[in-house]
């Protein structure tokens, strides 16, 4: 079976789309809704318009929902097909809010590249549609994410991943025509909905409609004051993912440059949130431990993800007894660093604030969590995403790249092991968590220190993990993305479980791949392996490589917290949760069966 694209004959598959031949062979179509790795096409941007002439005579046809036929003849590059793309592409920018400079997708937007696509140099109906439509509304009421939708195009991308990989179903496609846009699944407002913000819609949104809020202005004000003593401190995933914003190759480790970079800006202390990673296997192995040995309930679910602890308190808040009361990396930097660290230093707890640089659109939400407070007072006052670090830089004129690399010179939370590394990647939590509670049970090191069937991107891993002939073996289970998290949840609460402990993390491939990493135009993820090996390259690297061989961990229960799991370490390191479930499971479930894309 054969067509004619633009003169030429190509041979098609049964049930190919035009589009689909176009792009297998090299053939341009602009297009914007249609989005490849989720499988998403649902014709809704009409920018891929052609002329097609068939059995059925000659007519204007989206080339991303017609099916070839034997015969057919296309053109895509004629004046008159490209007018009529440059057309559609002018009533979508006339429907959206055309403010790009104030857009934080500005120059790495997908409808200014379309624009560019179509030859677009003046828009005839700009002024002819209302900027700001009714009901399509700036939503900032949640605390890590803005929903702007005078920008949203209505690709349908956010409640796609939303639906199909995350299976939390918190959007939904309201209203009629230029009022349409995405909604919060009929809550009042984004705040209460079951949205958890994992952020992976904005991963996918093509423009500024969904975005992570920014918060540089906050952190330039506190390098500013000098009254305030400013720590920062950075994910384990941050240091393989940050150099992409300025160029470098996925996965290349800049730690040292982000440490010089910090110092650059005028940061007085730089911390390693590994340390704190370290910390959290200490206590949570001791939780793990007891709940073992004592009936507490199992299996025991970690909390290192704040999204998934967003999914347990608003989708499963009978869960919330099985997730582990440890506190986050994040959570428990902050609250040493203003405790256990002004302490050593003698500094003023009072004046100092803690910037958390993360992957993660939720650990903004986490740090405003009342919970994480003392008096009122945050343990870590700001958080900033990846993307936002980038643009803090840039805003200082700073290019990674050119930065020269400074060490962690803190010599009281500097130092960490592989074991705190590897917590980037889905399955590096429960390693590292293995390899301490293998050695605190059986006085010895694990034989193997990498535990491969750990390792990987499966959507759910298993393994069973022997810890000695006292202690028998265990059953432990690893997954990433909600949807596959909700499955392991009901069997936890149907007592049909056969593990003892579960790491979830909302995002797929863990905090490598983050709703606050490098976004990548038209992409899912792609380098989510390139980063993971990196991490586990780290390891590899480093002279200790189990989180209880950390010797300021050592330290610092030696000298402050007593031991794992003491009631000095549980008030600072250990938290609480409780049900944030507002919108009835039932809504849930329609929103899920609302505008089902893929079928």
């Amino acid at each position: 079976m054969k067509v004619t694209i633009n003169g030429k004959e190509y041979s098609f598959r049964d049930g190919e789309t035009i589009l689909e031949l176009a792009k297998r062979n090299g053939i341009f179509i602009p297009s914007l809704c249609q989005f490849e790795p989720l499988g998403h096409k649902p014709a809704t941007c009409r920018v891929c318009l052609v002329e097609i002439m068939d059995k059925n005579g000659k007519r204007m046809a989206a080339a991303c929902e017609t099916p070839l036929s034997d015969g057919m003849v296309i053109d895509s590059i004629s004046r008159h097909v490209r007018d009529m793309q440059r057309t559609q592409v002018e009533l979508i920018f006339a429907d959206h809010d055309q403010d790009c400079v104030s857009c934080v997708r500005h120059g790495d937007c997908e409808l200014q590249d379309l624009g560019e696509s179509v030859g677009l140099s003046r828009n005839r109906f700009t002024s002819k549609l209302p900027q700001k439509p009714q009901g399509r509304t700036l939503d900032e009421t949640a605390n890590g994410m803005t929903r702007d939708m005078s920008k949203c195009i209505r690709c349908l991308r956010c409640v796609e991943v939303c639906r199909k990989i995350q299976g939390v179903a918190a959007l939904t496609l309201d209203g009629k025509g230029t009022d349409a846009s995405i909604g919060v699944g009929m809550a009042d407002d984004h705040a209460t909905s079951a949205c958890i913000q994992c952020g992976q819609c904005i991963m996918v949104c093509p423009t500024g409609a969904l975005a992570e809020k920014d918060e540089n202005d906050i952190v330039i004000d506190m390098l500013s004051d000098p009254e305030i003593t400013t720590v920062f401190a950075f994910a384990p995933s941050v240091r393989v993912v940050l150099g992409e914003e300025f160029g470098l190759a996925p996965g290349v480790n800049v730690e040292g440059k982000i440490v010089g970079a910090l110092k650059a800006i005028g940061a007085d202390i730089v911390l390693d949130t590994d340390f704190a990673a370290d910390a959290v296997i200490m206590e949570e192995g001791t939780e793990l431990l007891h709940n073992i040995k004592h009936g507490g309930k199992l299996p025991m679910f970690t909390s290192c993800c704040p999204g998934w602890v967003n999914y347990a308190e608003k989708h499963f808040p009978e869960i919330l007894p099985h997730v582990s009361t440890t506190r986050s990396p994040q959570a428990v930097l902050g609250a040493l660093a203003k405790s256990y660290l002004t302490d050593a230093m003698e500094i003023d707890p009072g004046r100092v604030r803690v910037i958390s640089i993360m992957p993660c659109v939720a650990k903004k939400d986490e740090a405003k969590r009342p919970e994480l407070a003392r008096n009122g007072v945050p343990d870590t006052d700001v958080v900033i995403t990846v993307r936002e670090f980038a643009r803090l830089l840039r805003r200082f004129g700073i290019n990674l790249s050119d930065v020269d690399p400074e060490p962690f010179d803190n010599p009281f939370m500097s130092s960490s092991t592989g074991a705190a590394v590897i917590f980037g990647s889905t399955g590096g939590v429960m390693e590292a968590a293995v390899r301490t509670v293998h050695a605190i049970l059986t006085g010895r090191e694990l034989d193997t220190i990498e535990v491969a069937p750990l390792r990987g991107m499966e959507d759910v891993k298993e393994a069973e993990i022997d810890l000695g002939p006292e202690n028998g073996r265990i059953k432990v289970a690893i997954c990433h993305g909600l949807r596959n998290a909700q499955k392991l949840a009901e069997d936890a609460l149907a007592g049909k479980s056969p593990y003892a402990f579960i790491e979830v993390m909302a995002c797929p491939g863990g905090c490598v791949d983050g709703g606050g990493t490098s976004r990548i135009k038209k992409k899912y993820h792609p380098h989510a392996k390139t980063r993971q090996q990196a991490l586990y390259r780290m390891d590899r690297s480093m002279p200790r490589r189990q989180s209880h061989n950390n010797p300021q961990i050592r330290k610092m229960y030696r000298d402050y917290l007593g031991e794992p799991g003491s009631h000095k370490a549980h008030d600072l390191l250990h938290t609480g949760y409780s049900s944030r479930k507002k919108v009835p499971s039932q809504t849930i479930e329609k929103n899920r069966e609302r505008l089902t894309l893929t079928d």
